[in-house]
């Protein structure tokens, strides 16, 4: 249980890491195909669980060419240095992602963090050899991501802390709304503006790892792009 009342959610590809994963996989080992599932999500024609699903059907590598890849994929310096100030804190965190367990893993594990608690769609690999099958193990019912980000922040609340999302872009978008505070990156900024959520930007974990002691004693209240945490007076 969290000694401080708040659980930490954080978002993957982009936030933790300097680069988004898929994307990097399939511009190296993608067959053709994959750019207009790309095209068919970002126009609205198909959720993130099929563009994903489909993308990655299309993979052409072997297991150890993607360790190989993954050894190249870099984090955001200052993240190690967050989670042991978050540990230190009694604050737990709980990456969740629309992206790849196993990708994360690798990667998280090389920075002595492979203990971290993970909600991502699961990588396996299938038949014929060099061919790779994305699951989505914590999906829910109606919504189009293959991680449901919003039942993780449900789920996170009904335990009794406040919880903190920490993201940067369309993924995190429904989930922002669901969270009592944001830290947000790149278009999550622009979206917690224009919807009015509890955000303060940052531009990676240095500024995270500065912020979280105020969010903790309550200062953040006060910070001019904040509006009344959820369920506050207006």
């Amino acid at each position: 249980m969290s000694l401080t009342g708040w659980t930490i959610l954080c978002d993957f590809d982009g936030t933790i890491s300097v680069e988004d994963v898929i994307d990097s996989l399939l511009d190296r080992y993608g067959r053709p195909g994959w750019e207009q599932l790309e095209h068919d999500w970002r126009a609205g024609r198909i959720g993130s669980r099929a563009c994903m699903s489909g993308q990655v059907s299309l993979l052409d590598l072997s297991r150890d060419e993607l360790d190989a890849h993954l050894a190249e994929v870099w984090i955001d310096h200052a993240f190690p240095a967050f989670v042991a100030k978050a540990r230190g804190l009694g604050v737990p965190i709980h990456v969740v992602s629309d992206g790849l367990d196993y990708a994360i893993q690798r990667i998280l594990g090389r920075h002595g963090l492979g203990d971290l608690p993970v909600s991502a769609n699961h990588l396996a690999p299938a038949v014929p050899p060099q061919r790779w099958l994305l699951t989505s193990p914590f999906q829910a019912p109606g919504c189009g991501s293959g991680t449901c980000k919003c039942a993780c922040a449900e789920q996170a609340r009904a335990g009794g802390t406040r919880t903190l999302l920490i993201g940067d872009g369309a993924s995190d978008f429904c989930a922002a709304d669901r969270v009592d505070f944001v830290f947000a990156k790149h278009r999550l900024i622009e979206h917690c503006r224009a919807a009015g959520i509890p955000y303060v930007p940052i531009t990676g974990f240095e500024d995270a790892l500065e912020l979280l002691p105020a969010l903790l004693d309550g200062s953040l209240v006060g910070h001019p792009t904040l509006p009344a945490p959820l369920g506050s007076p207006a």
